[in-house]
């Protein structure tokens, strides 16, 4: 080889002079959003459901490293129209921390970092690097909305399935009668977590394997339907081996046969049937750097647009620090005198009360009406939401994680208040309303809180949250909605049933 050009001195030297801002801007980055982080790696290594999310840092490795011959013709530059990029995952961060959603918070940051990326090594590389800056989307860990509707698709399946098979089976909304035996087709067990893994999955073999737009979506297509067809299948397997021999033998052999075989040959097989139409060759080139030669304006240089990236960044959680102020709370509250109903004590048959650790208050007790209806309340408030105490999180609220408490299905709404059926051991049930108000606005519901815990912490309002839960046993000749109903309108307003 001859000695090298002046020329290629440069670009090798301004890669150096980037990726060193890079590198120092995502490291800063990662420091002041440590929490979110830490939440992310937290649940990456502990969630069933996101598992799959430990694999796609490497695989983003991967994916920037098998372009770096290509991406060594390219010219980085810091460019100023990046920080767009920056201010919008800084706006989603703000909303996500004023409303207490760790979805928005992660999300942004994720936005931020591919932000950094586009503002110190400019428009021709990020075009280079589209789809790995895109495939981070999957390190935020979402999707797992789609768990309740595919309960009701997965019991959907397996009725017909069984009753095929001439076994004697009920269904009771998510819950399966098989004999003296019941089954929960519950989130573990809707099939989200394989469903949400093969789509990252097909998402990448899309990417690495096809060109024809209608051959990736066919793909993509499959990897959502057949996991969920094989869950189907799966869950019938279980109940029906848990029918001829027992339901310990049953459900142990279909963790072992789930977790590790039979999802695995599903992959393997929806790989083997798609592999004749795969049209790309492997070693295809990721992009064409004769195209993204195009000289950028409004470029500006690295040491200042890290400057700005980080400053820029950083205005985000000084604005939430700023906007964030607590209520004043009386010191103690009671529950409330309510006409035409008296307090009683509580049940020993199917105790039951709502779990929210983080409140600054929490009331719960019993009354009943001279016709011998008994109603359940439970009271929470909070003078500030805040993190690891938000009036609406996951494992809080009706039922807590690894309840004993199992919910059948949702109900009708009660009085305006979001209402579910649940049972304790198949024997118990329950029915449950909840009615939330954020500072001085009532919300339907859990998305409905976000919302207006967002627009108050944005603007300065008043952050104080109530939510109000109550519930009645089902008995033979009681109507526990109506009774609930009624209990509700007795009640009054959500800060008098609060002892505010």
């Amino acid at each position: 080889m001859g000695p090298r050009l002046r020329g290629d001195d440069e670009v090798v030297a301004g890669w150096h002079r980037h990726l060193l801002a890079l590198a120092l801007t995502a490291v800063t980055l990662l420091i002041l959003f440590h929490r979110d982080v830490a939440d992310l790696t937290h649940i990456w290594w502990t969630s069933t459901t996101f598992g799959h999310c430990l694999f796609i840092a490497p695989v983003i490795g991967w994916l920037v490293w098998q372009r770096r011959p290509d991406l060594a013709h390219l010219t980085p530059v810091a460019w100023a129209p990046g920080l767009l990029l920056i201010a919008g995952g800084g706006l989603v961060w703000l909303v996500g921390d004023a409303s207490s959603t760790a979805l928005f918070r992660q999300a942004g940051l994720v936005a931020m970092l591919d932000g950094a990326v586009v503002t110190l090594l400019g428009p021709n590389v990020a075009r280079g690097l589209i789809f790995p800056l895109a495939y981070a989307a999957f390190l935020v860990p979402f999707g797992d909305q789609i768990e309740g509707p595919l309960q009701q698709v997965t019991v959907a399946m397996v009725m017909p399935l069984l009753h095929l098979a001439g076994v004697p089976a009920q269904v009771d909304g998510v819950l399966i009668h098989v004999g003296h035996d019941w089954f929960e087709v519950a989130e573990a067990c809707s099939g989200a977590k394989f469903v949400l893994a093969m789509v990252a999955f097909g998402v990448l073999v899309a990417n690495l394997c096809f060109t024809g737009r209608r051959r990736r979506a066919v793909f993509l297509a499959a990897c959502v339907v057949v996991p969920v067809l094989a869950n189907g299948v799966r869950a019938f397997g279980t109940i029906y081996a848990a029918h001829l021999t027992s339901v310990a033998a049953a459900t142990g052999f279909d963790h072992i046969v789930y977790g590790w075989l039979f999802f695995a040959a599903v992959m393997a097989a929806t790989i083997a049937l798609a592999w004749r139409w795969f049209d790309r060759a492997p070693d295809a080139p990721a992009f064409d750097p004769a195209r993204l030669q195009a000289t950028p304006r409004r470029t500006v240089p690295p040491a200042l647009a890290a400057c700005l990236v980080l400053a820029l960044a950083a205005a985000f959680p000084a604005w939430s620090a700023a906007a964030n102020r607590a209520a004043s709370l009386p010191p103690h509250l009671d529950l409330p005198a309510v006409p035409d109903w008296h307090r009683a004590p509580l049940s020993t048959r199917a105790p039951w009360q709502p779990f929210h650790p983080g409140a600054d208050h929490t009331l719960f007790g019993r009354y009943e009406d001279a016709g011998g209806n008994a109603v359940d309340i439970g009271v929470a408030v909070y003078a500030r939401q805040r993190e690891g105490a938000e009036l609406v999180s996951f494992g809080t609220g009706v039922l807590r994680e690894d309840d004993r408490w199992v919910r059948i299905a949702d109900l009708p709404p009660i009085a305006g208040g979001d209402a579910i059926r649940m049972t304790m051991a198949g024997a118990v049930e329950r029915v449950v309303a909840t009615w939330y108000r954020v500072g001085d606005m009532p919300a339907a519901s859990p998305a409905a809180v976000k919302l207006a815990t967002a627009a108050a912490r944005l603007t300065g309002g008043s952050n104080r949250a109530i939510v109000v839960h109550l519930s009645a046993e089902v008995r033979p000749g009681r109507d526990a909605a109506a009774a609930i109903a009624r209990f509700r309108q007795a009640l009054g307003p959500l800060p008098h049933a609060a002892g505010l």
